[in-house]
């Protein structure tokens, strides 16, 4: 229905949707116009009016997934063909059209960049808020926000922008309270809701905040949401005016392909196909976070409480810091080395890292918060994952861990080697508490090139520390070690070395 597919069409303007080349063509369906006028990114283009009318239906159709989602009192959407961090820009640039004499955004910290930027792109001051650490998650220090807005009076703050869909041990920000406070201030509230969709417990957080306060606009992704390319956004609003004044802020036509992607993708999966794959997504998390904490108990991990984030999970690597030698390089080390085995997705963050973005300077970035207490790794149960992703994630997980703890106890044995094991062993006779040891099985290295262990020592270990919780087992070859990591009592090591006939059996003390 575009004008460049009429048989007879006589095309003498300068821009006529020619094709030089039949793939690109193929690639595009025909569509060449793009959609929207050059003052709108909404209006119907008369030369293009099969690609209107299938952003019209696209538009329609997401509202109607938006609604189904969460967020049943949501007015309109407009589906943009450009990714969340411009979307959020276009968004920061209408409201300033409404509000010229506003200049600051009040932005609870998200470590992810193009959130921040699109302040700054914007031609906008942000007020950073400050996380609350509590009980290992972050949570929104909701006062800061209201004082803000009244210290630098309501007036000059354009909007306050939350966010719902963020890396663990973050939470979502606690909307409803912001959004009440919006609205007794009359502030702006637009949310970050980039991979939220997929998440029921932040859509009804952007309900709830509706309901009860003031939302005006939340932004998503097409791709994190929908499983389409990178490169498209959804604008969402409880006002239409506003979402009117979003599209007439984009300059030009606009490609149609993302448009055309989430459309396609959208009638593939239907009603009940979404609603399956939203259900899927929230099995697969459990599965995930299951999986996880049996990998936390075998390393002496603990994955945080954050019960109200349901995409991400963080777990502790506390305990691999210090194997590592409380080396942060390591723990960087321990995340190229999963991503190296084709592990994408994972973040690991040593809450050391220093970012400079414009004129803010974030300490600690990537944890959300100046000083964490403990280096941490993330991973994610985003919609399309299965169950076979996660088993084979906490696989090489697994490899990875046992891979760091013997070069890290191998150092460890290395630094302490000078010491002396009969001090090590009247520390032991004056019933000091040591919660994590690693015992030493020498084996018989008459034959360097066919070491052998002495089995009957190691049996007689076995079946003395039979109900002890051992932890892990790793060979040396290096050294003709057998390193054992286990939670055991000191007195109980002296009657373990007598039992087991085993004169050759040390400790090394971890922490």
């Amino acid at each position: 229905m575009d004008s460049n597919n009429f048989p007879d069409n006589c095309g003498v303007g300068e821009r006529e949707a020619r094709f030089s080349s039949t793939l690109v063509a193929e690639r595009h369906f025909f569509f060449g116009h793009g959609i929207g006028r050059s003052g709108d990114i909404a209006e119907v283009q008369p030369k293009a009016a099969g690609s209107s009318i299938l952003a019209k239906l696209t538009n329609s159709i997401t509202l109607d997934i938006l609604k189904l989602s969460g967020v049943s009192s949501t007015k309109g959407c407009l589906v943009l063909p450009v990714a969340t961090g411009m979307a959020l820009v276009l968004t920061l640039l209408a409201l300033k059209q409404m509000k010229p004499c506003s200049k600051y955004v009040i932005w609870p910290r998200i470590d992810q960049k193009s959130c921040f930027k699109s302040i700054l792109t914007a031609g906008l001051v942000p007020l950073v808020v400050e996380n609350i650490l509590k009980n290992g998650h972050l949570e929104t220090d909701v006062e800061s926000i209201e004082k803000y807005i009244i210290d630098y009076g309501s007036e000059n703050i354009l909007c306050v922008m939350t966010t719902t869909s963020c890396f663990a041990p973050r939470i979502p920000d606690r909307l409803e309270e912001v959004a009440i406070i919006c609205k007794k201030l009359s502030v702006v509230h637009i949310v970050n809701n980039a991979y939220g969709v997929q998440s029921s417990k932040c859509m009804h957080l952007i309900q709830q905040a509706n309901r009860v306060g003031r939302v005006d606009v939340f932004v998503q992704s097409t791709d994190k949401n929908f499983m389409v390319p990178v490169g498209g956004a959804i604008v969402a609003a409880f006002d239409m005016n506003l979402l009117s004044k979003i599209s007439r802020t984009y300059p030009g036509r606009a490609s149609a392909s993302p448009v055309t992607d989430l459309f396609i993708t959208l009638l593939s999966l239907g009603v009940e196909g979404y609603k399956k794959c939203l259900e899927d997504r929230k099995i697969v998390y459990e599965y995930l976070l299951s999986s996880l904490q049996e990998v936390a108990k075998l390393y002496n991990e603990s994955v945080v409480e954050t019960r109200q984030n349901q995409i991400s999970i963080a777990i502790t690597l506390k305990h691999l810091y210090d194997i590592c030698g409380n080396d942060y390089n390591k723990i960087s080390e321990f995340g190229s080395f999963l991503f190296k085995r084709s592990v994408s997705g994972t973040r690991v963050v040593t809450t050391q890292e220093e970012k400079v973005i414009g004129p803010n300077t974030f300490c600690g970035w990537g944890a959300h918060y100046n000083n964490y207490p403990t280096p941490y790794l993330t991973a994610a149960a985003a919609l399309g994952a299965t169950k076979t992703d996660v088993d084979r994630f906490i696989k090489k997980l697994n490899k990875a861990f046992k891979h760091f703890y013997k070069n890290g106890l191998m150092n460890l044995q290395k630094e302490s080697h000078g010491s002396s094991l009969n001090s090590r062993e009247t520390m032991c006779n004056e019933g000091s508490s040591i919660n994590s040891l690693t015992f030493c099985n020498k084996m018989d290295c008459s034959d360097s090139s066919n070491p052998v262990l002495d089995k009957t020592c190691f049996k007689n270990f076995q079946k003395f520390n039979k109900f002890d919780s051992v932890k892990n087992v790793f060979k040396n070859d290096a050294s003709k070690n057998i390193f054992i990591d286990i939670n055991i009592d000191c007195k109980k090591f002296q009657r373990l070395k007598k039992a087991s006939s085993c004169p050759s059996l040390h400790m090394e003390k971890l922490h």
